[in-house]
């Protein structure tokens, strides 16, 4: 298990190139599985879950061709079956939470697919149903079959639907797609997820002559064909990492311009960060944030407190909260942070109070900051990072605390952020890897 040490106190100065998108990258990369044709992706970040899902391809018989850091070609031209029926992909699928994006690729083109109950962050339950009920609507027979811990899916054919879906699910909405589009006739999809990562895999799916209606909306309409083409593709910047690195430069009293970041792809997280006064400069197609010794969390019109919620695109994505958490700890002014999805994610909060921070932890769901508005800096502490986003939450409160603190269990973190210490400390961090 490896571990970070971080002296904190330390500013940081300079520009930051944003990553590629962890969340479409997975999507993108399962529906490389869609046809037997050469797909060239580009701007793939260099992360643990990305290059995990890279490999299970290759095992599972895809032809991977790194042309650079982050491009990639994959030809799935000669898909071992009987692998995926493996213990060995059994085990790797449920060390990866993004495995079960092969789903809807793998009963489209060929009938079968397996997966067992994901991995991943451990942030309170997480429910398949959306996945397994719509590509069931489609014609597919699902069956958990207890000696090997697994759902089995089988079809002999795939038909269009119309459908509802229970909850506007980013990767549910994406494995229905990615099944529909082979599927015979025309499927409908009321309620689909339109965040920008699933509009960017309907163009990929487009361009691979997939027919798809309402792009950008929460009304898809599917009519499938026989086959599907090779492409080419570029990813997203990743907009949890822009968000991550506003925090960052807030909590430190940095000075960062962050480049090509997509603006129209970023929603509201922009203007969320300056509801908490921090100064957000759009440069073309850069963030720049000068450097702020002091921030304000803003009020509603009525006087009462600010309150930041996560919500399903255009809203504000769950990701970001962590962060946002983190930074209103050395605000002027009290908000509440209320996580609707996930019921354990702000447990993290226990570390942060020992570092000094106020928080309330009102229920599993809602957390109320009072800042401290940089009068009493937060304290080094030891901790482990329990997922990916409350890991750099816990990075950018250490940066900023007075002393040197120890991050155990970096690896979680290292699942969506690509060399985040090496990128830092360019920028003056002083961040130690053991």
């Amino acid at each position: 298990m490896a571990s970070y040490v971080i002296e904190g106190s330390n500013s940081l100065k300079g520009e930051i190139l944003v990553q590629g998108a962890k969340n479409e990258a997975l999507q993108i990369i399962s529906a490389t599985l869609l046809t037997d044709q050469e797909v060239t992706v580009r701007n793939i970040p260099d992360i643990l879950d990305v290059n995990n899902l890279i490999d299970l391809l290759r095992n599972m018989g895809v032809r991977v061709n790194r042309l650079s850091s982050d491009v990639c070609t994959f030809q799935a031209d000669n898909v071992n079956l009987e692998y995926i029926k493996s213990e060995q992909f059994l085990e790797k699928s449920r060390a990866l939470r993004g495995s079960v994006l092969l789903v809807g690729p793998l009963i489209s083109r060929f009938g079968y697919a397996v997966f067992p109950k994901p991995g991943g962050d451990k942030i309170g339950r997480r429910r398949l149903d959306t996945h397994l009920v719509g590509i069931q609507a489609l014609g597919a027979n699902c069956e958990y079959q207890t000696d090997i811990q697994a759902y089995e899916l089988k079809a002999e054919k795939l038909s269009g639907t119309y459908m509802l879906l229970d909850e506007a699910s980013v990767t549910g909405t994406a494995n229905i797609l990615m099944a529909a589009v082979l599927a015979e006739g025309t499927t409908t999809i009321y309620n689909a997820a339109c965040e920008p990562y699933l509009q960017q895999l309907s163009k990929m799916l487009q361009r691979m002559g997939a027919h798809i209606e309402g792009i950008g909306s929460n009304l898809l309409r599917i009519e499938g064909v026989k086959s599907l083409n090779g492409c080419e593709h570029t990813m997203l910047p990743d907009m949890i990492e822009v968000g991550s690195f506003i925090g960052m430069a807030a909590m430190t009293a940095s000075e960062l311009l962050i480049k090509d970041v997509s603006v129209p792809d970023l929603g509201i997280i922009p203007a969320s960060f300056r509801r908490l006064g921090i100064t957000v400069e759009q440069r073309g197609d850069d963030l720049f944030i000068p450097r702020q010794e002091h921030y304000e969390i803003d009020t509603f019109m009525d006087g009462s407190i600010m309150t930041i919620a996560d919500a399903p695109w255009p809203g504000l994505t769950p990701d970001l909260l962590s962060v946002f958490l983190v930074v209103a700890t050395q605000a002027k002014g009290s908000v509440l942070i209320h996580q609707k999805m996930f019921e354990s994610r702000l447990f993290f909060v226990d570390k942060l109070i020992d570092m000094g921070a106020q928080i309330i932890l009102c229920d599993p769901h809602r957390a109320t900051i009072i800042g401290l508005d940089k009068r009493v800096p937060l304290r080094a502490a030891s901790m482990v990072s329990p997922d990916i986003r409350a890991g750099i939450a816990l990075l950018i409160a250490a940066m900023s605390a007075e002393g040197t603190s120890v991050i155990h269990n970096v690896e979680q973190i290292d699942r969506g952020y690509q060399a985040i210490d090496t990128r830092l400390n360019a920028l003056g961090a002083r961040i130690s890897r053991l």
